[in-house]
């Protein structure tokens, strides 16, 4: 996927996606690439990365140029979706219907799939709006691996759903006007029913989406060396698959220095032999992953923000979309 202008990092909580997604995003930014970090993860902290805050709206990068990022809170942004619908109903219902709607909505925003159907239209917005802001590289720093597998998947779900909706209100409308004006022909759905004209409009919106993260898109995911996450990687790779995505590199983080071979003592031997453990995990990942190893990073005493950060930069190959040939530089392996 040379060239792609989206990059979506994810994994399961706790390996460090905001790390891999900010310090990815910096060295994009650094190549001159104008660059924008978007976190999605209810657990912001891509402010704490950069020591700056951040909102829903894209916001320069204090002390780094071509670096822009923003934090889309998923509360903020279920309720948005609710009051939208809200507005949109109202034009099209009657105060009675308008009511009860008002009610299943409530319900409707408390199931599973909201957060996911709310977060999702945000991010069409950032994807739709990505090049005409002039940004090369837009970053998705994704909540845990299962809440960013069901999100990838919607367009190909809500395509489909959209679709039968249409035929449903086309021929219901066809079944009122032939009952109301007799065998003539209908004219509401050729003149423009607002729905219809709203379900296409989600429907284009939706087909975008899907296109957009199959056409155009990278998908990385990060892992800590150990069991646990090296099986949910496998899983979700598997996952992606499934809709059609292909996972283009994985990032190993939060790699245990080893000890100098002189030093002696119980912490150690706790070292090696949990070094030990962690190169064999290393190994099993890239005998049985599909995508290559793209980077190797190991764990830092510091918290990883400037120049930490500068450093586990220019540790990460993600060549999909940094634009560098494979023969610039080989993967950092320390």
């Amino acid at each position: 996927m040379a060239g792609s202008r989206f990059v979506f990092v994810g994994g399961k909580g706790g390996v460090g996606k905001t790390t891999v997604s900010s310090a990815y995003g910096l060295r994009c930014a650094r190549a001159g690439r104008r660059v924008l970090v978007v976190s999605t993860d209810p657990a912001h902290s891509t402010g704490d990365v950069f020591d700056q805050a951040f909102d829903d709206s894209p916001r320069s990068v204090e002390g780094y140029e071509n670096l822009d990022a923003m934090e889309i809170d998923p509360e903020r942004e279920v309720e948005r979706h609710l009051q939208q619908l809200r507005r949109e109903l109202g034009t099209q219902l009657s105060a009675v219907m308008v009511n009860e709607v008002d009610v299943q909505l409530e319900m409707a925003h408390q199931t599973p799939g909201a957060y996911e159907a709310a977060l999702f239209d945000r991010f069409i917005d950032v994807m739709s709006e990505a090049e005409d802001e002039g940004y090369d590289c837009v970053v998705f720093d994704t909540s845990p691996t299962g809440g960013t597998l069901r999100l990838l998947a919607l367009p190909e779900l809500l395509e489909g759903w959209i679709e039968r909706l249409l035929e449903k209100r086309k021929e219901s409308i066809d079944l009122y006007e032939r009952a109301a004006i007799g065998d003539r022909t209908p004219r509401r759905v050729l003149e423009g029913d607002p729905i219809v004209a709203r379900l296409e409009e989600r429907r284009d919106r939706f087909a975008f989406a899907g296109e957009t993260l199959r056409e155009n898109a990278a998908f990385t995911l990060v892992m800590n060396p150990d069991s646990l996450s090296l099986r949910e990687t496998e899983r979700a790779i598997d996952s992606l698959a499934e809709y059609g995505l292909t996972v283009d590199g994985v990032v190993i983080n939060r790699i245990t220095p080893s000890p100098e071979d002189h030093e002696e003592g119980r912490g150690a031997r706790y070292l090696r032999s949990r070094c030990a453990t962690e190169r064999e995990r290393i190994r099993e990942a890239k005998e049985s992953l599909e995508p290559p190893i793209v980077a190797e990073i190991e764990a830092r005493v510091r918290e990883v923000k400037g120049e930490v950060l500068e450093e586990v930069a220019e540790e990460i190959q993600l060549r999909a979309v940094s634009g560098e040939s494979d023969g610039d530089r080989e993967p950092s392996k320390r």
